[in-house]
Order: C-alpha cells, then structure tokens, then sequence
C-alpha cells in the first residue's frame, strides 16, 4: 500500500511559490472540495486546496506533491455521482475551474481548443455562433469540459452522435511526476501506437491532470424536432425502443422514463408538459426522442414515419414539439430528473449500467422486482437509444448504516445481472470511488491487474486521485 506524507508548512511555503494568492489551507479551504454531488460515498476535507491557472503552475504543485510523497486530487465542477473527486486521504486538491478559456477554433478542421474548467454549456452555446456544434450532451450541463473527459461523459445525445471519448482530438497533460506531455493530434485518424489519448480518456484523473483540449465539432443541424410518446405501461414503451432500429430511423436522443419520475420532476421546475391521461386511459411510461436534419422538409417523412411505428407498437399519442418553446420545455422536463430526486430525497444513492438495447425490458423487470424487496425506493429512467439506464435508491425515513447495508446488497444483485446480460457497470457516470468493488466482481483480477499495472506505469507513487477506479486503499 502507498504511504502518504502531511502537508507540511514547509511545503505549502513551496505551494505557494507556485501559485501564489491562491493556496489555501486547513479550515480556510472550500468544503465544497471535500465531495462531489454524492456525499453518500464519504466526505473528506483536503490540507491544501489550489485553484490553478495554467498548465505550468499545475507542473509545478505536482513535482512538488510527487517530491514529498503527497496525495493530490483534481477536480472541475465537483458534479460527479461516484465520489471521483472526494480526496479520500486528504492532501492537495487542484481545481481547475479558473482555467476556463475557449482558445480558439480550426473552422477549417472543425475543430477547438478549450482549458479544461470551461463549462459544457459554454461550449455549447459558443460553437453554435459559428455554425458548429459539440455533440456530447450530458445531462449536467454545468460540469466542465475536463471533468467530462475525465469521465467519458455520455448523455442524451450518445445513440446517434457518441460519447465525448469519440470528440477528443488531442490533449495537454500533466503527469504525477509533474512532466508536461500532449498526447493526440488534430487529425481523424491514426494508427501511430497506443492510443495514450483514449487511456485518459475515462481514467478519471488517476492517470494525469489534463490542462488542454482539443475537441472535434461537427456542421450544427438546422432543424430539430422531437417526438413525446406516452405508453400504457413501462414493457410496452421500452419493447418499442428495437423496433426504432430495426425501422432505420436514426434518433438524436431516444430517452425512457416512467411517470412517477417524471410527475417529480415536473414539480420541481412548477410546470407540468407530458399529458398525464390520453382519451381517459392513464400513461404509464414515456419515450422522448428526437431527430435533427438539415431542414424541415428532410426530417417531415422521418417523423410521420416514427409516429405510425410508435402508434402501431402502442403508443397512446404521439406528440409533436417543433419549435423553439416546445423543445426546450420538453427536454427541461428531461434533464431535471435528477434535482428533482434530489430535492425531494434525504438519502439517496445511484448506479447508471450499460446493457444491449433489446436486454432493457428484462433488466428493467427485474430490477423492480429486486428493489421491492428493500425498505428504499427505487426510480429509474434511461437513455433507451443505447441501454444506459440511471437507477436510484432513495428514502426519507431509513438510517443511513441500514439504507447503505441494503443499497450494497440492493447493488450486488443488480450488477450482477448486468454483467449477466452482457452489460457493464457504468455507461457514464464512472467508477470512482463508490463502484471499485463492483466493478473488481465486473471484470475479474486479470482485467483489475491490467487497470492498476496502467495506473503504476503512469502514477509509480499512486499520488493521483488514489483509491479510485482501479486503485484500493
């Protein structure tokens, strides 16, 4: 097992040459840094935060941490749900939202270069006023470009697009040992050794702290259209989801949910959009999807297309948004799923499996039979386009030792029969420090073995973000 020195005022006179102003210490240091936006998986206050500002300050604090033996845990946005970014064995948290700069952009190559605290929806909204747009679409539209690499952010629009691994480029790095390297190449293909770029990509910053990005942008769709279709019941809606497929339609964004979920989020944002009962028959289940194009005229046969299919496997209605309003309402709904759990649960834990497309009824079935056996809640939508399903144990009146004895047990089963189905156990979210062991049970000591070889190779200390993904303390 690694060992870990303190941070000593010695030290932190060193930190301090290297960012000066913006070293902080002990009681001063933001408690935000002390967890992600799952404070379930432990809460620990760092000796040394610093939010820094350039690739060669960060060199700088990590030669120094790597000198002295001393824990070091990068961090964005902190919106993280597996407690990837807590700094389990305190040390220095490095931050790196002040790094918040678009660079620029190669038009010509459709391509940009971003630092790494720049938000999601910055990017967004910034590569639209020149025509481009930034496929990956997680649902927390406020976590930092960083942070989604770090991760391999999926998100709603991953069934026709990708996840944000597929528009990464080339990248800037510091290594634990405080080395600067840049690993990719504004090309679109490569076949030039290992691909070092994708090994960041997902590794949750126990592999190296990344300072640059350069990310691929596509031409924006000119038009977008989406389709809500409300079903009697869950099975029916979700045995839907091959049959869009098999019928070549090609959605941007094909999303599951039941109506419970959904009654909660349109609660928390005061405003009801999905109809509650069609021709007196109560909807049980959801599909959102959506279709972009270059105009109107294109996506018009597409559309009536997916709404005779939807009508036939028996949708109740299918409806229609087209413009501006429509649209944005229809996917803040959506994409307010989580806060509006969050506001409404005390304690609450969840996992986001990956199984094949036509697994997801099965899955889901057995899921709601597996949780009526806890004392907890269970809710659950998903991105029904490619099998990524967000599961959440919640309640408001178990203890907290109990709800996490049932949720572990809870978790067991259900991953299990994700690996049984073919599955793996996270499509987005990571692994962090919440899922190590289910994801150890996942993929057996020979695949565990190779993950922490990686880790050693890069990070011979075990300084960077330890006891994460692959890493057990």
């Amino acid at each position: 097992m690694a060992q870990y020195n303190q941070v000593t005022p010695e030290i932190i006179a060193q930190l301090q040459a290297a960012a000066p102003g913006r070293v902080v210490v002990g009681n001063d240091v933001n408690p935000d840094y002390a967890r992600d936006e799952m404070p379930i998986y432990g809460v620990k206050m760092p000796e040394v935060s610093i939010d820094a500002t350039s690739t060669e300050e960060i060199a700088a604090v990590m030669k120094i941490c790597y000198d002295n033996n001393i824990p070091v845990t990068t961090r964005g946005a902190g919106t993280g749900l597996v407690g990837g970014c807590t700094p389990i064995c305190g040390g220095v948290v490095i931050c790196t939202m002040k790094m918040n700069k678009i660079l620029s952009y190669d038009l010509e190559n459709f391509a940009v270069t971003v630092q790494p605290g720049v938000l999601l929806q910055q990017l967004a909204d910034d590569a639209l006023t020149h025509g481009c747009m930034y496929p990956p679409d997680p649902g927390e539209k406020m976590a930092t470009l960083g942070g989604n690499v770090a991760t391999n952010a999926g998100g709603m629009r991953a069934v026709k697009y990708g996840a944000t691994r597929d528009y990464v480029k080339a990248m800037t790095v510091v290594l634990p040992t405080g080395e600067i390297t840049r690993f990719g190449a504004t090309v679109s293909k490569t076949s030039s050794g290992y691909s070092l770029t994708n090994l960041i990509c997902g590794s949750e910053g126990t592999l190296a702290i990344i300072t640059e990005l350069t990310l691929k942008l596509i031409p924006a769709p000119k038009a977008t259209v989406s389709l809500m279709a409300p079903f009697e019941d869950l099975n029916a809606c979700i045995s839907t989801v091959p049959k869009v497929f098999m019928n070549h339609l090609k959605p941007q964004a094909l999303e599951f949910f039941e109506k419970e979920i959904l009654i909660s989020s349109e609660e928390y944002l005061g405003k009801q959009v999905f109809p509650r009962k069609i021709d007196g028959v109560e909807a049980g289940a959801y599909l959102l999807m959506t279709f972009d194009g270059d105009s109107m005229d294109e996506l018009d046969p597409l559309v009536e297309r997916a709404a005779e299919m939807l009508v036939e496997e028996g949708a109740l209605d299918v409806l229609v948004a087209d413009t501006a309003p429509k649209l944005k309402d229809t996917w803040a709904a959506r994409s307010s799923f989580l806060e509006g759990i969050e506001e409404q649960t005390k304690l609450l834990d969840e996992c986001d499996v990956v199984v094949p497309v036509n697994k997801i009824a099965e899955y889901v079935n057995y899921v709601a039979a597996e949780g009526g056996k806890y004392d907890f809640e269970v809710k659950y939508f998903g991105h029904a386009g490619d099998g990524n399903l967000h599961i959440y144990t919640c309640s408001n009146d178990m203890e907290k030792g109990e709800f996490e004895k049932q949720v572990e047990q809870f978790f067991t089963s259900i991953y299990g029969k994700t690996v049984e189905l073919g599955g793996q156990i996270s499509g987005e979210h990571g692994i962090g420090l919440g899922k190590v062991k289910f994801l150890a049970q996942a993929v057996g000591p020979v695949n565990m073995g190779l993950m922490e070889g990686i880790k050693k190779v890069f990070d011979p200390k075990m300084i960077l973000n330890p006891g994460k993904v692959c890493h057990m303390l």
